[in-house]
């Protein structure tokens, strides 16, 4: 993939979506960077919750375009949602009219402080960059938040045009005299932007991995109907050894070319662009104007070997064991293997004679598919936003509904109809979860980090909602899903990441962000080491020394307690291969207490003993 490759043809409107970790960051950087050098006028937009583009070109950005320096042309800015959040509720509240008084005010502001208040406030800035910078710039390019947060960002503006035609009510979770009403008229323009394909151009980005195809492929058909019909497929980290004869390196470009010859159809029919592997860290404007050259010359370091000595994944599962229950959360930045660890860890624990429950909380995820299988002792599943969403509906319905008559039950149906409510199904099934794990083990493969800030941002208000109610009425007596994910007795995080800098930098943010919340992480786990591999091939080994880099920092100061992954060239896939990892080290050391279990070929099933549930 070259520079005018890349550029032929390109919109106003440029998205670049897929799994996280395949690189949308570093692409869209790319892209960005060689628009602005051909003269044009450039706006660079995160909408990722999560966001480090401030990293990338070494700029620090906030909510407003900032001109990039060594850069002429290039701006970018970040969607901040907390930002967002708190001006459309000064904007809420200044509708409300001089008369309000303070208990109202505070009434209305509790209304407005729950995630999907977040989630539209941010659309809402969205929207405005759609419409208002469009005539301010030559191009607008969105590096969007891994598939799932990104799908549901792009589907707004029909979700809440149907919402609102025929209803002027509004929605009550967004507070009263909440406006939207007057916002149709920018969702439609909005609907109407993006599917003009003379306007709008979607990059799919995935990397040569089945789990990050697969995903763009249902992305394909989701932005297909959506009406977005200008889509491009990017190929990122495509290897070809640069000698044969290497066995690790020969193994990995066999699995990328296996790749690339069986894309499903959705993927298959696109223009295609494929961009190399390569040996340095996309961080700074050398790098990522290196992206799309010939050669690999760009930050070479010399050739190191990673530390060897931290301890693997059987030995993180032993360590998790001893506690008999409780939840296990595996965080991280999109990409990094966090749907592997989070089934390995859960087969590893039915090895050791628990009761497991797998699920996730990414909507883009299916930890069934890794599983591959059945296993006595292990129960797979995952919080499903449209089901979970048609169960809460039907919830309210039975419980608040019940009494009302025909006209307002309607009322409340359409009410309930709003986008806003599937972020609140989510929250009560995360926290139906969240306590069944007073009683067994759940381990849990949360979504890319931004999407999980989000909901955790939905604990926390709820917790404060809890808090305020109760008063000092009841002590001690009301445990809060927040409470819970606070306690270490109750759960472990364990933040994964590659031995690459902006993993490493995402995992270290999302850690603060964690500690503010007082949840403090359990360790860390480095995932897809290069360094036990032997590989000689120049490039693979340029990345050893890259991630050696990485290891020692997390090391230093980010994790009292760390664990190794090494990477393998061939997918970790189904029970047998994922109960190796967890058992690699005792088997070297011929420990009689973990055994292969009889796995089953076929869907993920109930467990022999069904896992309790709370």
């Amino acid at each position: 993939m070259d520079t005018a490759s890349v550029l032929q043809g390109t919109t106003p409107l440029v998205f670049f979506t897929g799994k996280g970790g395949v690189g949308k960051t570093s692409l869209s950087c790319a892209v960005a960077l060689a628009l602005a050098g051909q003269g044009k006028r450039v706006l660079l937009v995160s909408t990722d919750p999560a966001s480090n583009l401030d990293e990338m070109l070494g700029a620090p950005l906030s909510d407003r375009p900032a001109a990039i320096p060594g850069a002429p042309g290039l701006f970018a800015m970040n969607i901040d949602p907390d930002k967002a959040a708190e001006d459309y509720r000064a904007r809420v509240l200044a509708q409300l009219g001089p008369d309000i008084d303070d208990v109202e005010k505070a009434t209305v502001r509790e209304q407005l402080s729950g995630a999907c208040t977040t989630e539209i406030a941010a659309f809402d800035t969205f929207v405005g960059l759609l419409a208002a910078d469009a005539a301010a710039f030559d191009h607008i390019l969105f590096d969007t938040a891994p598939t799932g947060h990104t799908l549901r960002l792009l589907s707004l503006p029909r979700a809440w045009t149907g919402f609102l035609q025929g209803n002027d009510r509004g929605a009550s979770c967004l507070g009263p005299h909440s406006g939207l009403k007057t916002q149709e008229a920018r969702f439609r323009a909005a609907l109407k932007t993006l599917a003009d394909p003379e306007r709008t151009s979607i990059m799919l980005v995935t990397r040569p991995d089945r789990g990050a195809v697969r995903e763009a492929a249902r992305t394909a058909d989701e932005l297909r109907a959506l009406g977005m019909g200008n889509r491009h497929l990017v190929v990122n980290g495509v290897f070809r050894p640069a000698v044969p004869g290497d066995a690790v390196a020969d193994a990995l470009a066999r699995d990328h070319a296996a790749v690339l010859a069986d894309l499903p159809a959705a993927l298959a029919a696109l223009p295609r662009h494929e961009v190399p592997l390569r040996s340095f860290d996309m961080v700074g404007l050398p790098a990522l104007r290196a992206l799309f050259r010939p050669g690999d010359a760009v930050g070479r370091p010399p050739v190191v070997a990673a530390d060897p000595d931290a301890p693997g994944l059987d030995v993180m599962v032993d360590d998790l064991a001893r506690a008999g229950r409780g939840l296990i959360m595996v965080m991280g930045k999109g990409g990094v293997g966090k749907t592997t660890v989070a089934a390995a860890i859960a087969i590893g624990l039915v090895n050791r004679g628990h009761q497991v429950h797998l699920t996730t909380t990414d909507p883009a995820a299916h930890v069934a598919l890794v599983v591959e299988g059945t296993l006595p002792g292990l129960t797979v599943d995952r919080i499903d936003p449209v089901a979970e969403t048609a169960r809460y509906v039907e919830k309210i319905m039975r419980s608040t509904g019940r009494d009302l008559d025909e006209a307002d039950r309607a009322l409340m149906r359409e009410d309930l109809a709003s986008p806003c409510t599937e972020e609140v199904a989510v929250f009560h099934a995360f926290s139906r979860v969240v306590a069944e794990a007073r009683s067994a083990f759940v381990v849990m493969d949360t979504a890319p980090t931004g999407h999980t800030l989000l909901l955790l941002d939905a604990t926390g208000a709820y917790h404060r909602q809890v808090a305020r109610d109760i008063g000092a009425a009841a002590p001690g007596r009301i445990v809060t899903p927040l409470m819970r994910l606070q306690d270490p007795d109750h759960t472990r995080v364990i933040l994964v990441a590659l031995p690459e800098t902006t993993p490493v930098s995402e995992a270290a943010s999302l850690q603060e962000d964690l500690r503010r919340a007082k949840i403090e992480p359990w360790a860390w786990l480095i995932n897809r080491a290069m360094a036990r591999t032997g590989t000689t091939d120049p490039l693979l080994q340029r990345r050893i020394a890259s991630e050696a880099v990485q290891v020692a920092r997390v090391r230093r100061g980010l994790s009292q307690r760390l664990y190794l992954l090494p990477f393998s060239p061939d997918p970790l896939i189904g029970v047998s291969r994922l109960l190796a990892l967890s058992q690699a080290g005792a088997i070297r050391r011929g420990d009689p207490r973990h055994r292969p279990p009889a796995a089953q070929p076929g869907p993920v099933g109930s467990p022999s003993r069904p896992v309790r549930r709370s």
